[in-house]
Order: C-alpha cells, then structure tokens, then sequence
C-alpha cells in the first residue's frame, strides 16, 4: 500500500519505531529499531542470529509503532510482513540508516557476513496527533 504522507514523515524523521514479531508460542516480543525506506516499503537493518530475524523467518507478520522525537503525540501504528530479506554484507543500507540517526556510519563492523536488511510491506496503516503537549512535571 502507498504510505500516507504523515507516516511517511515520521518514518523519514529519526524517529525510533517499536518492531513487534511473533516467537514461536504466538507471544509477541518488541525491539526499538532504526528505520529507513524504499519507496513504501520500511528497511529494518539487523543481524540473522537477531531475534526479530529469526521470528520473522518464521512467521513474515510484523507491526510498528512509531512517535515523533519531537513531539510524542504525533504517532504511528503499522502491519504488515516481511516480504524480502536483503543481505547487506558490506552495511551499505545500514550505514544510510545509521548516517540519519547519528550522523555517522554503523560502528559495529563485526560479522558483515551476519547482516540482513528485513524488507517490510505495508498492509495497514494509522496515523494520529493527539491534542496533548509533553510537559511532565518535575522531579523534586
């Protein structure tokens, strides 16, 4: 499906997403991940001994949460599969993702051999801005 604009921009923006698989008893289990993108399709850099890859070896269906950095109201929830698993032996995709969340390329080089890109479709998508403003109050 075409990504609405509004996930688009978060997805664009350094925003940490919330990756949810299944293991194998059906229980969901989630993991802050960088995100990037191709076309509409969301690209989760990780290694093949990762949980999440293994879990999606297994069983493709995924969701995503995702917040603004800057504004946690303005939201994201997504499903969907994972429809490719690209090998990323020289970190070419994982270093473009790394550069937008830190500046630099990844700094764990070990195992490249190891790195897979889990190429995820979108079947659904929902987008809110909750009429809120981010003020906690202080610890004293």
């Amino acid at each position: 499906m075409p990504l609405p604009s509004e996930v688009r921009a978060l997805l664009e923006e350094p925003n940490f997403a919330h990756l949810a698989t299944l293991m194998p008893d059906g229980a969901p289990q989630s993991a802050p991940v960088w995100v990037g993108l191709d076309g509409d399709r969301i690209l989760v850099a990780t290694g093949e001994g990762s949980l999440k890859a293994r879990n999606t070896r297994r069983d493709p269906r995924v969701s995503l949460s995702i917040v603004a950095m800057d504004n946690p109201y303005r939201e994201a929830q997504l499903r969907g599969r994972i429809v490719e698993r690209r090998p990323d032996r020289d970190l070419a995709i994982m270093d473009g993702i790394s550069r937008k969340y830190t500046g630099k390329e990844f700094p764990m080089r070990a195992n490249p051999e190891q790195r897979v890109v889990l190429v995820i479709e979108v079947e659904r998508a929902r987008h809110a801005v909750l009429p809120f403003q981010h003020t906690p109050p202080r610890r004293g």
